[in-house]
């Protein structure tokens, strides 16, 4: 008979495999938490890095659309015709 298990035996093997079953779960799932709040993380930097050079390249694409003067008509340069 010590081969045959008791139910209070079989229903303990049971609640352990659950809690495990449950332990591995959490652990899965905090895992991929914190990986999914890095990510959003990275996302809002990024984002914010991105918004700074599209402000650069704003200015300097306004810097290119002023009129050249043109600087060799001066006083220095003998052109006063």
């Amino acid at each position: 008979m010590s081969n045959i298990m008791s139910l209070s035996e079989l229903l303990i093997i049971v609640l352990i495999e659950q809690s495990s079953i449950v332990t591995a779960l959490s652990i899965s799932v905090i895992f991929f938490l914190v990986l999914l709040i890095l990510g959003l993380r990275k996302s809002y930097i990024l984002r914010k890095e991105s918004d700074k050079l599209s402000e650069t390249f704003t200015i300097d694409t306004e810097d290119e659309k002023k009129v050249y003067k043109d600087f060799t008509e001066g006083h220095m340069y003998d052109n006063n015709h």
